[in-house]
């Protein structure tokens, strides 16, 4: 029926017991079905190429191939790939910045309450980036080497205000808030958020953030 709300179609990639917990939170939800499971990295990529879900909850602890190297090649292989976000535990930190690194776009603990796991799901389907600044800080903090070579090219050809807007998108905001922030129109924000995607070459807002401190235009001091 037309107006109504698209269906998020959810891959769950993690050991079985995660699996049966994640898919029965997220099918109780209205607007979201779990479509498929996969035990293994590579079980997960061939489940993604062959159901193209809008979202994936992938482990990065997987047999076979990790859940790093999965995600590297579902977003290598798909010309529309899915928003993929890592599920982790406590200890799984350094995985995680290699996820993120490799295109994630955003990360959860497996101990996360059902809401925020919902709220997730949606928020990525969306289009936005689940990005905690202060978790990204200090992982960019324990994973990012000093750097001793030049700054990218990208750095010299941001405009100020794009420099602004990037210090504002490493520090959690939305384009809504940054406008605020800024004094600018939401139209306006969103388009220096895109120039700056362009500019970086980043996949998405986290990418951009992991490039801001990789590159040394935020630094960790």
């Amino acid at each position: 029926m037309s107006g109504e709300t698209p269906v998020v179609r959810v891959v769950v990639a993690d050991g079985e017991m995660v699996r049966t917990a994640l898919r029965a939170i997220l099918d109780a939800e209205e607007g979201v079905e779990v479509v498929g499971e996969a035990a293994t990295g590579a079980e997960a990529v061939s489940v993604v190429r062959a159901l193209r879900p809008d979202v994936v909850l992938m482990d990065v602890r997987m047999p076979e191939i990790d859940g790093i190297r999965a995600t590297e090649q579902i977003l290598a292989t798909l010309e529309d790939p899915p928003r993929i976000v890592v599920v982790k535990t406590f200890e799984s930190d350094a995985y995680v910045y290699d996820a993120l690194h490799a295109g994630a776009a955003g990360f959860l603990l497996k101990q996360s309450a059902a809401e925020e796991l919902v709220q997730a799901v949606r928020l990525v389907a969306c289009g936005d980036s689940l990005l905690y600044p202060a978790a990204v800080r200090t992982l960019a903090g324990r994973h990012t080497r000093r750097r001793e070579s030049p700054a990218p090219a990208w750095v010299a050809r941001l405009t100020g205000r794009e420099a602004d807007v990037l210090r504002l998108m490493a520090a959690g905001l939305a384009n809504a808030e940054i406008a605020g922030r800024l004094a600018i129109g939401p139209a306006t924000a969103k388009t220096h958020v895109a120039a700056i995607l362009a500019k970086t070459g980043a996949r998405d807002r986290t990418q951009a953030v992991i490039a801001a401190y990789e590159s040394g235009f935020i630094t960790l001091g």
